[in-house]
């Protein structure tokens, strides 16, 4: 079983920053892609960043040059830097991690989501 602990939401001014972590734990054998989503009142969850084992990333267009995914391996954690906040990027903030583990013997794939950290941008 996987846990995964979020942390850096909060409350930030529109053109302010904040930081997300991610940090994976529990049975994993390793972690191929990380990504983060968001869900805004009223909206679908969609996809806000994504980085895969090799460091390929993907950012939804509304986020382009302002937020940057990263990932330690070693700790098994990813992060979002988000500046030029606005206030629609008020959302809860879900990371997704998809991993490997090994159970009898056998590789098996599987994905785990974090409880979600809400940040709100308002002044």
């Amino acid at each position: 079983q996987v846990q995964l602990v979020e942390s850096g939401g909060g409350l930030v001014q529109p053109g302010g920053s904040l930081r997300l972590s991610c940090a994976a734990s529990g049975t994993i054998s390793s972690i191929n892609a990380m990504g983060w989503y968001r869900q805004a009142p009223g909206k679908e969850r969609e996809l806000v960043a994504s980085i895969t084992s090799s460091d390929s990333t993907h950012y939804a267009d509304s986020v382009k040059g302002r937020f940057t995914i990263s990932r330690d391996n070693a700790k098994n954690t990813v992060y979002l830097q988000m500046n030029s906040l606005k206030p629609e990027d008020t959302a809860v903030y879900y990371c997704n991690v998809e991993y490997f583990y090994y159970i009898l013997g056998i590789t098996k794939a599987s994905a785990a989501w974090g409880p979600g950290t809400l940040v709100t941008v308002s002044s």
